[in-house]
């Protein structure tokens, strides 16, 4: 059976998890824990020289990046995968390509920095965030939102039509992550509200409730990684990512 290391904490794992399940594709889960340090593990080095999740073993086969694993799973087991996941129309396809090829410098990497400097930075660094940090983050956040909206989105159900593709269940873990700080990114924006609520729908409520279960507790994360041996390591990471 086809292994899934995941921590559920992460965006791209809960993508690749709500897939599978929502697919109804076998897999066994594998738990590596990021804030116990489980990916410093000799053991998971040798599976993941990045020493990141999600990964996917097939056998002796290895994928370590979350859009190449979505598009295996979902390619190997294209008989039973309903096409509107990743259409087979030429144009349809490109549009999810299209939006998972900006996704990542754009809603993917603000969003991850808000998430960081609201969640995590404080504990890690042993300060606060300056304001004036914060505030440039949440608005270039702000920006890819609207972008989202008004280029992706425009008046349809879907990012891709009338249907959820891997480009919405993307968009929308990331979008999770930040709101689980506290920060109601969908105040406002009733097109996204509305677009939030039918991917949930499409998907299963109680599957997208599973999957965000962990994350939505992460004001708990800082308790947990307060005595991880490996925090020290991450500091020179956020000097770098937020100097």
């Amino acid at each position: 059976m086809m292994e899934l290391y995941l921590d559920l904490h992460s965006q791209p794992c809960r993508s690749v998890f709500l897939f599978a399940k929502a697919v109804g594709i076998p897999f066994e889960f594998k738990l590596v824990e990021l804030s116990a340090g489980h990916q410093y593990s000799e053991e998971f080095g040798k599976i993941n020289i990045m020493r990141k999740v999600p990964v996917m073993k097939d056998g002796s086969f290895v994928l370590t990046e979350s859009v190449a694993i979505l598009k295996y799973m979902l390619q190997k087991h294209s008989s039973s995968v309903a096409d509107h996941w990743y259409p087979a129309d030429l144009q349809q396809r490109a549009c999810v390509n299209e939006y998972l090829s900006w996704q990542h410098m754009n809603l993917r990497a603000q969003g991850s920095k808000v998430f960081l400097l609201r969640a995590l930075f404080p504990v890690i660094m042993g300060s606060e965030v300056p304001k004036e940090k914060m505030d440039a983050a949440v608005q270039d956040l702000n920006q890819s939102l609207q972008m989202l909206e008004d280029k992706f989105l425009q008046n349809k159900p879907f990012i891709v039509g009338d249907k959820i593709s891997l480009a919405d269940l993307v968009a929308i873990v990331e979008i999770m992550q930040p709101v689980a700080t506290g920060l109601d990114l969908f105040e406002g924006r009733p097109k996204l509200t509305t677009w939030r609520e039918r991917v949930k729908k499409a998907i299963g409520e109680k599957l997208f409730a599973e999957a965000h279960e962990v994350i939505m507790k992460v004001g708990s994360l800082p308790q947990k990684m307060e005595n991880n041996s490996n925090l020290e390591l991450l500091k020179p990471k956020f000097q770098k990512l937020f100097s």
